[in-house]
């Protein structure tokens, strides 16, 4: 209700439909909003049909001859043979092994990109690709649609999803939600950090080292994920904790 000073002497129809004045408006906030509920539409209706899924997340520096390479391509291979789609980043480096891996083995290879000043498009083996402006609305398709995530050997964004599931875990948003860190040497000077400082300090309990397991061995890493959807499936959604 407006009164007075307060009435506006023209009505929203009229603003609507005038072409003329600038253009700045499509740079204004309400503007973004409506921009952000697109990409979670989006990506709500792209990958609600995708299935039991797990995020593989890794650098996407890795050169196509490094050992780490190898080891995406046949996580994503693996995955897919027990099941499950894959979801990565989009991008190159371990990404697209992941992504290759999965698709070559006949299965639901995904990509979730983001617009990024230095990063040009989804790789070659993404087969459902949707690109984000979002950080946020990205990250929520990653652990909505993931049933849990291997982390290869990365860099900041590797972390970066790394620590957010392991606060949602923490923080019981997610339930059932296994983190396996894949290679022992790699990430054991994190894992010291852990346990020896953070937990010492008390900033963390002892439970929390227990969210996440660190292996060099690929099969483990399967495997965690099967038990995982098993469990899953095995418990009624009533009885889950909120």
């Amino acid at each position: 209700m407006t009164r007075r000073g307060q009435v506006d002497q023209g009505t929203t129809d009229q603003r609507l439909l005038d072409s003329a004045g600038s253009a700045d408006w499509v740079h204004t906030d309400p503007w973004r909003v409506l921009r952000i509920q697109a990409e979670f539409v989006e990506g709500f209706g792209a990958l609600a049909e995708l299935g039991p899924a797990i995020a593989v997340f890794g650098s996407a520096r890795t050169p196509v001859d490094h050992p780490d390479y190898e080891l995406a391509e046949q996580v994503g291979r693996r995955l897919v043979e027990e099941g499950f789609a894959v979801i990565t980043g989009g991008g190159p480096g371990a990404m697209e092994a992941a992504n290759k891996g999965a698709s070559e083995a006949g299965g639901a290879s995904v990509g979730l990109g983001i617009e990024l000043p230095f990063e040009a498009g989804l790789n070659q083996w993404v087969d459902m690709g949707i690109n984000f402006r979002y950080f946020f609305a990205r990250k929520t398709m990653f652990v909505k649609y993931s049933q849990g995530f291997v982390v290869l050997p990365g860099g900041l964004g590797t972390f970066d999803e790394l620590f957010e599931a392991l606060t949602l875990v923490q923080t019981q948003k997610v339930t059932s939600f296994p983190v396996v860190l894949v290679g022992t040497a790699y990430w054991q000077g994190l894992v010291t950090w852990l346990r020896d400082t953070v937990f010492a300090e008390g900033k963390i309990s002892a439970a929390d080292l227990d969210m996440f397991t660190v292996t060099d061995d690929l099969e483990e890493a399967v495997q965690l994920m099967v038990r995982a959807r098993a469990g899953a499936i095995e418990t009624p959604e009533a009885e889950r904790p909120e």
